[in-house]
């Protein structure tokens, strides 16, 4: 059984476009769930306990962007030792 009392340390591991400026290529949203899945099944395997999903879409010139992220919020009992400490940012 899972207690979110358990969650010590949280990842936020954003999987799409946030950001009109800097579009995600797909490689990087690859990497993104490469990322998610090692946090998934890797030991110490961590739970999602939160979802955002984004949606934007934006007029730039007579072009329609259309920006999509999934933020998944991954919790452990602690900060996995493959995990970089990034300060709490992803």
């Amino acid at each position: 059984m899972f207690d979110l009392t358990d969650v010590g340390y949280v990842k936020r591991i954003v999987v799409g476009s946030t950001d009109p400026e800097k579009l995600s290529s797909q490689a990087q949203v690859e990497d993104e769930l490469a990322l998610l899945n090692r946090c998934l099944s890797d030991s110490p395997r961590g739970r999602i306990i939160g979802i955002e999903k984004n949606f934007s879409l934006l007029n730039i010139g007579e072009h329609q962007v259309v920006l999509q992220a999934q933020i998944y919020h991954v919790g452990f009992a602690r900060r996995p030792y493959w995990l970089p400490d990034d300060g709490g940012q992803s």
